[in-house]
């Protein structure tokens, strides 16, 4: 039996930047009471991780991303088709959107960590900004960590 919430910490240790979801996992572990929390981390989301969905009461997606206007940014996911089903990395709201599909029914409530990444070439090393705005990202992770309910997170997310 899965355990109510899974953080889902996805990106290439070997692409500098990229592997700030792995890393924040890494963190978690070492830093959290997981008796409620189950860690998953994978190169990239695929279609067969809309099963990972099942049975969560919360779910938490960490990437890295090149969008972030700070050090990181917290939101609330919705299940969107989009054309990342058709690729071999998807979307998390195109997992939701599977997992929608195949289950019929709402996914569990998801939500999305993106920390900031600046250099994502093959075979560097985390850059120091990045690894900054991990620390950042590392303590609010605690802070979600310490309430694992919805309507605590929803009050924690980023303008």
């Amino acid at each position: 039996m899965p355990k109510p919430v899974l953080i889902f910490g996805y990106g290439n240790l070997s692409r500098g930047d990229d592997a700030l979801g792995p890393l924040a996992l890494a963190y978690i572990e070492g830093h959290a009471d997981l008796a409620s929390v189950d860690l998953l981390d994978d190169f990239q989301l695929q279609i067969e991780h809309a099963l990972d969905l099942e049975q969560r009461a919360l779910v938490l997606f960490v990437d890295a991303s090149v969008n972030c206007n700070g050090a990181f940014a917290f939101a609330e996911l919705t299940a969107a088709k989009d054309d990342s089903y058709t690729t071999h990395a998807m979307s998390p709201a195109a997992v939701l959107a599977v997992y929608q599909t195949i289950k019929h029914q709402p996914p569990p409530p998801c939500f999305l960590l993106s920390i900031k990444g600046e250099h994502f070439e093959l075979g560097e090393g985390l850059s120091a900004e990045a690894d900054g705005h991990l620390a950042e990202a590392c303590q609010f992770l605690q802070r979600l960590l310490a309430d694992l309910d919805v309507a605590a997170w929803r009050c924690l997310l980023s303008p």
